[in-house]
């Protein structure tokens, strides 16, 4: 987990929370579309196409997906074995 200070946390929470809603809002029909899009954009914002920066920047994008799927994804699945049964 990205562990950041509280202090800026506030700031960047206001933001996602404007976009968050700006994308439930007006991009529902293509939300994964409009995500894809709001995060390339933001990337070609902070991120010089140089090696070094593309580097960082696909390395964070490894560890927020690794993240997700620890956060999210895993408890999600484990409670779908509790309710469905395993494979194994």
């Amino acid at each position: 987990m990205p562990y950041i200070k509280r202090e800026l946390r506030k700031d960047i929470d206001k933001i996602i929370d404007d976009l968050a809603r700006a994308i439930k809002e007006k991009g529902t029909e293509n939300r994964a579309g409009v995500l894809n899009y709001s995060v390339s954009l933001l990337l070609k914002k902070l991120y010089d196409v140089k090696y070094s920066e593309v580097n960082e920047a696909m390395g964070a994008l490894e560890c927020i997906k690794q993240e997700y799927y620890r956060r999210v994804a895993a408890p999600y699945e484990d409670i779908k074995i509790k309710e469905n049964g395993d494979v194994y």
